[in-house]
């Protein structure tokens, strides 16, 4: 009886590094740039990429343009339903745009997770620790999975609503 549920185990740990997270300095990061034809003038195409933070994060109430390096700076928040009988997580993190010779660079960066269920402190913790014991067979929670799969999805939608705002 215990040989048929070796297999099992090891599928278990093995199946937690299935997802394919990008990586920066070993952390969760998620990068896109788009390069436009149209050479609008430089407070345009910051103009335009702070109306799509904005739009993006409404409750966001940082939107910096930082002086030194003209970068647009701010923070943005997602909910991710992990099990069907109601935690999900709330996920922030920064959004950093650059805007340079006719390209806009997205960097979605520096993730917290606050679970929202019975029994959880219920206070914002980094990320990157859970991913690091998750990518290496090692998760925390069964809630592990969605979390990371939730966390992915809601970025590259974030990158492609983007591209697609820029592009226009």
């Amino acid at each position: 009886m215990l040989l048929l549920l070796v297999p099992l185990v090891n599928y278990a740990q093995t199946d937690t590094a299935k997802l394919n997270m990008p990586l920066k300095k070993g952390k969760i990061n998620y990068e896109e740039t788009v390069t436009v034809s149209s050479k609008s003038s430089e407070i345009a195409a910051r103009n335009k990429a702070i109306q799509w933070l904005v739009k993006q994060f409404p409750n966001n109430k940082v939107a910096l343009l930082k002086k030194r390096t003209g970068a647009i700076s701010g923070e943005g928040t997602f909910k991710v339903n992990v099990n069907p009988s109601g935690n999900y997580f709330w996920l922030k993190f920064k959004v950093d745009i650059a805007v340079a010779d006719g390209a806009y660079t997205l960097n979605v960066y520096d993730f917290y997770e606050k679970p929202i269920e019975k029994g959880v402190s219920n206070e914002y913790s980094k990320i990157g620790y859970r991913w690091w014991d998750y990518s290496q067979g090692h998760p925390w929670s069964a809630e592990d999975k969605p979390l990371f799969i939730g966390l992915d999805k809601n970025s590259r939608a974030l990158l492609a609503s983007f591209k697609k705002a820029i592009d226009q």
